[in-house]
């Protein structure tokens, strides 16, 4: 399956919900407030979120009147554009090596399983990958990430349960620079019920990256499941207190109907959702192309 039939089918339920409004929606009629409200109506019922709904009608409505746009089609190409350039407010960051990505989220969001998939990924790319694996909390979380270490065919690095995670972190900082590996990847823990012991916890393992490793390029990932919708907003929120978010991993994309929630977290966050989980395979996790998401939403052919 090419890239965009991926995309296309992972936004399936969110193109079913709401293509068959908008074709509706633009086809005849005039340019009136009835004609906003049910597309407002159409945005919300898509998880897209009340302000980003609101920005994005104000930009319509500003864009409407200076071109003089009398035809609903022409709206259509309007708001997809608008759309674009919400998506593309904030860049994904370009990758030097050596890369340290260090992966937060609530446990259930499919971190382990996209940390996973990030190091297939990058395994395609021809670069060595490490797993360290730093959630030390969560009962058999590192077991599980062995498996996928083994699935992707990388190293791992693990100590016992209940170990320091910052102790994990720094064996792993040392295996990756004896082996002058390209991408390291943290896996962390995701409780949340005491922020402060997350807090202290990420800003240690933080803290070693930096003082052992200041020749690798770090970056924070956050992992958030789509089906949760807004929720997902506010879990930015929360972890952006503890770390500062560089990038946004959406996992269960296919499974939802609320997919405009990629459009929510760019509006309001301003942080770039990254890569896209799109199946359950190992290599379901795509980069995010804003052009070959809205042009899936709207179910047209990439040009």
């Amino acid at each position: 399956m090419g890239f965009f039939s991926k995309i296309k089918e992972g936004l399936k339920k969110t193109h079913d919900k709401i293509s068959f409004a908008l074709n509706k929606l633009f086809t005849g009629g005039a340019l009136n407030d009835e004609f906003y409200d049910e597309l407002e109506e159409i945005l919300i019922s898509a998880d897209v979120g009340v302000d980003t709904t609101e920005e994005i009608l104000e930009r319509l409505k500003e864009v409407v009147d200076e071109k003089l746009i009398r035809t609903r089609e022409n709206v259509r190409v309007e708001l997809k554009a608008i759309i674009k350039d919400i998506l593309d407010e904030s860049e994904a960051p370009d990758y030097s090596y050596p890369l340290v990505i260090m992966v937060a989220g609530v446990n259930g969001v499919g971190k382990t399983t996209a940390i996973g998939k990030l190091a297939k990924k990058f395994s395609k790319m021809g670069k060595s990958v490490t797993l360290a694996a730093a959630d030390t909390f969560r009962a058999a979380a590192a077991d599980q990430l062995s498996i996928w270490a083994e699935r992707a065919n990388v190293r791992i690095i693990k100590h016992a349960e209940g170990a320091d995670p910052a102790a994990v972190v720094y064996d792993a900082i040392s295996s990756a620079k004896s082996k002058k590996t390209d991408v390291l990847l943290i896996d962390t823990a995701g409780r949340l019920h005491n922020k402060k012991n997350l807090m202290n916890e990420l800003n240690k393992i933080m803290r070693v990256i930096d003082r052992e490793y200041p020749e690798a390029m770090r970056l924070n990932y956050i992992v958030l499941d789509a089906t949760t919708g807004q929720n997902a907003v506010s879990q930015v929120d929360v972890f952006d207190e503890i770390i500062n978010i560089d990038g946004i991993i959406l996992t269960k994309l296919d499974g939802t109907a609320k997919g405009g929630v990629v459009l929510s977290i760019a509006g309001q966050l301003v942080v770039p959702v990254v890569y896209i989980g799109v199946g359950e395979g190992i290599d379901d996790l795509e980069d995010f192309d804003s052009k070959q998401f809205v042009d899936a939403l709207f179910d047209e052919q990439v040009k």
